[in-house]
């Protein structure tokens, strides 16, 4: 049993067509059905019926295949490791962040890590949690920045950091003039928050339901500063969280604490069980730890 053969079985699993199969591994197709022939004939099973228009699996073929990704997951993690190692981190970190993160907690850490990684490009791409996760799983990236909670058992968590939401006023609001405001005083005004699919909207949302506390949704946007010039014009209030308060000190924003419970999100990174993140991937996630230290401090 050789590995280009298990890369084979992959393929045409994949596609479900020797040709394209073999248009992927850029070998003929002669020679690839001849590869997996020779891996049936030494298993004694067929992996694969070959129908008119498809090939499918077998049943052995599904048991194999399983054994097989992972099999190639880990000589692929091999090889990165040691490419790390030998060339001192080199190459590209994919990273999937949601935008109420991105802009506020990515400069900063970039700026350090890219100064002392000068050869690891960084690639961010921004989307909701569900779609970051689809293509965490697919490993198209890295590694996800999200918001907790996630619950999927092939994903590994590791929390990062807790952050408040702050209540986010307009200049000149009754509460304004209060330090502290609780969720009672609340009742019965506007709220502005992310549109449906964002974590964030959906945060605020359950933290309403716990606190018995019924508010009127009067706009929903996408992007936190669209939210805040919405509360800056009077249209509503908004919690906010205290990365993008920290960040956007030069609007004209009342913020104050909520008293307990106060509302607040984890930041989490994740990714695919089979698939840890590599060298430079680790590096940049203590990068992050590293800046959230400091700025507790």
């Amino acid at each position: 049993m050789e590995m280009q053969q298990l890369r084979y079985v992959v393929a045409v699993a994949r596609t479900a067509n020797f040709s394209r199969a073999a248009e992927q591994c850029h070998v003929s197709q002669p020679s690839l059905s001849q590869q997996i022939q020779k891996l049936e004939d030494e298993l004694g099973e067929r992996l694969f019926d070959r129908l008119k228009r498809e090939v499918k699996l077998t049943a052995q073929g599904e048991v194999f295949l399983r054994r097989a990704v992972r099999i190639l997951e880990e000589v692929d993690a091999a090889k990165r490791e040691v490419t790390d190692a030998k060339e001192l981190l080199r190459g590209i970190v994919t990273i999937g962040v949601l935008p109420t993160i991105a802009p506020y907690l990515l400069p900063d850490v970039m700026a350090g890590f890219m100064e002392k990684f000068p050869g690891v490009e960084i690639v961010v791409q921004e989307d909701t949690t569900e779609r970051l996760l689809k293509l965490a799983l697919t490993y198209e990236i890295d590694f996800v920045l999200a918001s907790h909670p996630i619950h999927d058992e092939r994903l590994e968590v590791q929390e990062l950091f807790t952050e408040e939401l702050l209540l986010a006023l307009p200049t000149g609001h009754s509460l304004a003039r209060k330090r502290v405001v609780n969720v009672a005083d609340l009742e019965n005004e506007r709220l502005i928050v992310m549109k449906e699919g964002h974590c964030l909207g959906d945060q605020v949302l359950r933290f309403c339901e716990r606190s018995d506390l019924w508010a009127q949704i009067s706009f929903r946007s996408a992007q936190l500063e669209t939210i805040q010039a919405l509360v800056q014009a009077g249209l509503g209030l908004s919690l906010i969280p205290a990365m993008a308060v920290r960040s956007n000190q030069k609007n004209s924003l009342e913020y104050r604490s909520l008293k307990s419970p106060r509302p607040e999100r984890k930041i989490v990174a994740t990714w695919p069980k089979q698939r840890p993140p590599n060298r430079a991937a680790n590096e940049f996630l203590k990068a992050i730890s590293t800046r959230i230290r400091k700025s507790i401090q």
